[in-house]
Formats: structure tokens, C-alpha cells, sequence
């Protein structure tokens, strides 16, 4: 969680070096696919800092110019995230469709490809998910929680994960199954 500017500043700055590439300067001259979804990623983390702290009159425009900006991001890029469930060195690749659940918490230095849903198996159910550390989330991977997955977990492109996984391995199919440990 963002409270201070010094977290502020350690979460922007673990953001951008997941990134590769580029500046952002020369990312938004150049049209690169990764330029939105990176600026995206910026604006979330200024309006999860102002979103966190306590609300005065020196705050308040900040804070509704960050929450305008980030919606309007999310709109353009159809990425789907919400402030406080992302850890710290997130990296989406490009644009596309990516649908993130308010119930989700997902740890430290994970790529989430596109068409990505992380979703609930009933709509009244109470489902957390828990994604780990330096998880990758392949093309068109379904989550339905309540779920745990677990660190260094990689989920192959069109797994639909419904059930725990855990440390070191990589994952594919409908359901998904457990294809190979990590050394």
C-alpha cells in the first residue's frame, strides 16, 4: 500500500524498470504498444497515493485530477485495474482487454499479458484471489477464485485456472494442471 511520497516514488520506480526499453519520452514519440499500458500502471500509483491519504483541502485536487485521469486511462487502454490490489513492479505488456477484480491481491513483479480475466466462480461468493511473487499470466488465462497461486508461477496461454497452485511451476490447459516444476 501507497502512503508515502517515498513509497510513491519506490513503486513508480520498480514499475518502470519492468519495463524494458525506452524512456517514456521516447515511448510516447514513437508509439510504442507499451507506452498506454505503462502510463496506466503511473497513474495508478499516484491515485492509490492520494486514494490513501487522509482527505484535507490541499489534497483534494490532486486527488480528483488522478482519479479522472486514471478512469479515463482505463477506458483507452481496457485494461480493468483497481487502486490497492497490485504490488509493486507490475508490467503489462500492451493494450488489450485485462479485467483485474477488486478481490484480487497480486504480489510483486508480475506480467499480465492481455484478454486476462480474473473473476469469481459464483457472483455472490466471497473470492479472494491471491497471485504470488513473479508470476506470469499468459495470453487469454481465466482466473476464478477463491484461489491461491502461488510464487514464480507461470500460467500458460488459455489455462483456466479454478484451483490452488503452488510454488515453482507452470500451469496450462481447461482446467488447468500442473504441467512442469521449476528447478
Amino acid at each position: 500500500m501507497i502512503r508515502t511520497r517515498k513509497d510513491l516514488k519506490r513503486f513508480i520506480q520498480t514499475d518502470s524498470q519492468t519495463i524494458t526499453g525506452s524512456n517514456m519520452f521516447v515511448k510516447w514519440i514513437t508509439r510504442s504498444d507499451d507506452y498506454l499500458p505503462a502510463l496506466l500502471v503511473k497513474c495508478l500509483r499516484k491515485y492509490e497515493f492520494y486514494l490513501n491519504q487522509k482527505r484535507s483541502i490541499f489534497n483534494i485536487i490532486p486527488y480528483l485530477w488522478c482519479w479522472w485521469n486514471f478512469r479515463r486511462l482505463r477506458v483507452k487502454t481496457g485494461i480493468m485495474l483497481f487502486p490497492n490490489t497490485i504490488d509493486e513492479g507490475l508490467h503489462l505488456v500492451h493494450p488489450g482487454f485485462r479485467r483485474i477484480g477488486i478481490f484480487s491481491h497480486i504480489g510483486k513483479n508480475c506480467t499480465i499479458l492481455p484478454n486476462v480475466l480474473i473473476g469469481r466462480k459464483e457472483p455472490r461468493e466471497k473470492a479472494d484471489v491471491y497471485i504470488g511473487n513473479n508470476c506470469y499470466i499468459s495470453t487469454g488465462v481465466t482466473i476464478l477464485g477463491p484461489v491461491i497461486i502461488g510464487n514464480n508461477v507461470t500460467i500458460g496461454a488459455g489455462a483456466v485456472v479454478t484451483k490452488d497452485i503452488p510454488d515453482n511451476c507452470i500451469v496450462g490447459g481447461v482446467p488447468a494442471k500442473i504441467l512442469k516444476y521449476k528447478e
